[in-house]
C-alpha cells in the first residue's frame, strides 16, 4: 500500500504519520528549503511561522478540547508539542525550533516515510493527501483549481467577526428582517446618533493589523474593510452595512440612526456574524471597538475578523465529512487549505485525512468523527457550511451540537460538552484501533 502526501506543514506531517503508523508506505513532498514561501524561514517540517503558542490548554476552550482529542487519537504533533512545552500560563506554547526539529526527526526516521524535497505542481495520481496550506505554490494551486472548479478556490481570506449568541445582550437588540420580509432571522443592534458618533470615531482611529510584505498590495474588491469604508466619510457606513432602512425598533417605534445586523452562522443559531464587518483591525482593537455596538458590550468573540492572503477551497462543495474529495474518493485534503484556521486545527484535519485514507487502503470504510467531538465539529463545519458564505474557522464550542439539557452556567456547560466530546472521541479512537 502506497500513498502520497503533499505539504510538510503540520497537517501534511500529521497525515503522513497516521498513514505510516497504519502500515502505508508514504512519500511526503515538501519544497522547502530548496524553495521557500514568503512566510517560512527554515526547512523544518511543521515550522510554526507566526506564534509559538498552540492556544488554550484548558478543556473549557475549543483548542484545549481539540488537543486532548488529538492525544486520544495518537497525534504526532501533540507528542512533539508536549515534549517541547514551555511556560505560557493557561496556554500550550512550545520551543519553536525544538518542536519542529523533533517533528522532522520523527518523520524522517520512520521506516515507512520517504521525504522528498521537491516542489509538486500536480495532484497525486493515486491515493494521496493534499495539505499545502494557505501559501500553496501557484503551480499546484492551478492544478487544484482545475480539479475543484475555478469558482471553488479562493485566494483571499476576508472574514467578519463572529460572536456567541448567548453573549448578546437581548435587552439592547431586536429581531427583524429588513422591511419585514421573510423570517426575522437577523439580530439588529440599533444605534442613536450619539452612539454612532462614538463608534465611528473609535473605528476610524483604531490600530490596524500590520500586513506581511506579500500582503501589502492586495486589493479587496467587493469586501472593503469596514474601517476603510468608514474613513471615506461620516455617513458612508449608514448608507452601507449599517443602513437602517426598512427596520423599525419595536421599543421606540422609530427607525434607528444606524443598525449593525448579526446573521446566524450555523443552523442552531449559536453563533452570529457581524454583517459587512470584514476588517483589518488589530485583534485587541476589534474587541474594544466592536463592543461599543449596542448589544455587544460583553460579546464573546469566537472568531475575529481577518483579511490576509490565504488559499482555501470551498470545501462544502468539494469534500465529504471524512475529508475525502467527492470527485475522487482516494484523494483527501487537509489543513488550512480546506478552510480551518490555526495550528491545531490544521494538524487535526491532517490526522483525520491520513487515518481515513489508511483505513480505505486497508479495506475499511472511511469514517467521519462523531459530531459531538471537536474533530467532528470541524469536519462538519468545513463540509456542511453554506458554500456561498464559507470562510475559514477556528475550533470553538459554537461549532459543537447543543447539549440535550441546556446548562445556564457557561463554564459548566463547556465542561459538560467537553466530557461528552471526550467520551465520543475515546470510542472513536477504539474503532480506529482496528487497523
Amino acid at each position: 500500500m502506497r500513498a502520497t502526501v503533499i505539504g510538510g506543514g503540520l497537517a501534511g506531517s500529521e497525515a503522513a504519520w497516521q498513514l505510516a503508523e497504519r502500515g502505508v508506505e508514504v512519500e511526503l513532498w515538501e519544497m522547502r528549503p530548496d524553495e521557500m514561501t514568503p512566510a517560512h524561514r527554515t526547512g523544518f517540517l511543521g515550522e510554526l511561522v507566526c506564534s509559538n503558542s498552540l492556544r488554550g490548554a484548558a478543556l473549557e476552550t475549543g483548542p484545549g478540547l481539540l488537543k486532548e482529542e488529538m492525544r486520544l487519537l495518537g497525534s504526532l504533533v501533540m507528542i512533539c508539542a508536549d515534549a517541547h512545552r514551555v511556560p505560557a500560563g493557561d496556554a500550550l506554547a512550545v520551543d519553536r525550533e525544538g518542536f519542529s526539529r523533533s517533528l522532522t526527526q520523527r518523520i524522517t526516521s520512520h521506516p515507512r516515510i520517504r521525504l522528498r524535497r521537491e516542489r509538486v505542481n500536480r495532484l497525486p495520481e493515486g491515493p494521496g493527501v493534499v495539505a499545502t496550506g494557505p501559501l500553496t505554490h501557484p503551480g499546484l494551486a492551478q492544478a487544484i483549481r482545475s480539479f475543484t472548479g475555478q469558482e471553488h478556490l479562493h485566494f483571499f481570506d476576508a472574514a467578519a467577526p463572529i460572536v456567541t449568541a448567548e453573549s448578546i445582550n437581548e435587552e439592547r437588540v431586536f429581531r427583524a428582517s429588513r422591511y419585514g420580509k421573510g423570517e426575522a432571522v437577523y439580530i439588529n443592534c440599533p444605534m442613536n446618533e450619539e452612539e454612532y458618533g462614538v463608534f465611528y470615531e473609535q473605528l476610524v482611529g483604531a490600530q490596524r493589523h500590520v500586513p506581511h510584505d506579500f500582503e501589502v498590495d492586495m486589493v479587496f474588491e467587493g469586501c472593503m474593510p469596514v474601517e476603510v469604508m468608514a474613513a471615506r466619510g461620516y455617513d458612508t457606513l449608514r448608507y452601507g452595512p449599517l443602513k437602517p432602512v426598512g427596520l423599525i425598533d419595536p421599543r421606540t417605534g422609530q427607525r434607528p440612526y444606524a443598525v449593525v445586523q448579526l446573521r446566524p452562522e450555523n443552523r442552531e443559531a449559536t453563533m452570529y456574524n457581524l454583517v459587512g464587518f470584514q476588517t483589518a483591525l488589530a485583534w485587541n482593537e476589534q474587541k474594544r471597538v466592536f463592543r461599543l455596538i449596542p448589544g455587544l458590550e460583553r460579546a464573546e468573540f469566537i472568531r475575529l475578523g481577518v483579511m490576509h492572503k490565504n488559499t482555501f477551497i470551498v470545501s462544502p462543495r468539494v469534500l465529504e465529512a471524512t475529508l475525502a474529495s467527492r470527485k475522487r474518493p482516494d484523494l483527501y485534503f487537509a489543513g488550512q487549505l480546506i478552510g480551518v484556521e490555526g495550528y491545531v486545527e490544521s494538524a487535526a484535519t491532517g490526522l483525520i485525512a491520513g487515518a481515513n485514507l489508511a483505513r480505505q487502503l486497508n479495506g475499511l470504510e472511511a469514517e467521519a468523527p462523531p459530531r459531538e467531538t471537536a474533530h467532528g465539529a470541524l469536519c462538519r463545519y468545513v463540509t456542511e457550511a453554506d458554500p456561498e458564505l464559507f470562510q475559514p474557522m477556528n475550533i470553538n464550542f459554537g461549532l459543537l451540537p447543543p447539549l440535550p439539557q441546556p446548562i445556564r452556567n457557561k463554564r459548566e456547560k463547556k465542561r459538560a460538552m467537553a466530557a461528552r466530546a471526550l467520551e465520543a472521541a475515546a470510542g472513536f479512537a477504539r474503532r480506529w484501533a482496528e487497523i
